[in-house]
């Protein structure tokens, strides 16, 4: 852990209370994996973690509050999507490659963070902007590389396309799709015939070309 952790008082917290405070977060982490979250109580945290209520509510405003901080890391934690598509070639095999690489990363971020990323969704569809901004962080570490992308590849030969529009577009199919995984299982579609169409719609995006056989 890195930085200083404060209560919610203001006071650095010590090394026991940055630990307290981790075990908090994790248990709350687990609980949302099996439950909805409005039903997550303080109370129910707190005892899985070893705790009182109110040792929780030293680090955390409320349950809302440690789910935000949970949000927070995993928006940081996105960053890292964009080595998937910044820089990379797009040109032929390797570029079709470049874009199996983002599919396999994307989804498997995604799953990494199920549990706190239908929070996040549910949040931002509801209004609340602290989300929003959350899930658009997320979002834009590919949108942001893919528009460069799209630029570099079709933008000068064909002005019709809009880079941003193209960018912003695969990436909400990227995450409806990680999104819908139960879906595609009730329509028969399997996990390993989900990743190439989706490597295919993303190298047409970009290239505007089929990818090379």
């Amino acid at each position: 852990m890195t930085g200083q952790v404060r209560t919610v008082d203001g006071r650095v917290a010590g090394r026991r209370g940055q630990e307290t405070r981790q075990k908090l977060l994790d248990c709350l982490r687990e609980m949302l994996s099996t439950s909805p979250y409005r039903d997550v109580k303080v109370i129910d945290v707190a005892r899985m973690a070893g705790t009182s209520p109110a040792t929780f509510y030293q680090y955390f405003p409320d349950v809302e509050g440690a789910v935000l901080e949970i949000a927070e890391e995993m928006a940081e934690d996105s960053v890292g999507l964009k080595e998937l598509v910044e820089g990379k070639s797009w040109a032929g095999k390797t570029g079709y490659t470049t874009s199996e690489e983002l599919v396999d990363g994307f989804l498997a971020f995604w799953r990494k963070n199920d549990a706190i990323l239908r929070v996040v969704t549910l949040g931002a569809a509801e209004g609340d902007k602290r989300f929003f901004k959350i899930r658009m962080k997320v979002l834009n570490s590919v949108v942001g590389p893919l528009t460069e992308a799209v630029k570099a590849n079709q933008a000068k030969t064909d002005k019709s396309v809009d880079p941003a529009a193209v960018a912003g577009a695969l990436a909400s199919l990227l995450a409806s799709a990680a999104e819908h995984s139960k879906a595609f299982t009730s329509w028969g579609v399997k996990v390993k015939d989900l990743k190439p169409n989706l490597a295919l719609q993303v190298y047409l995006g970009v290239t505007g070309k089929k990818p090379p056989k």
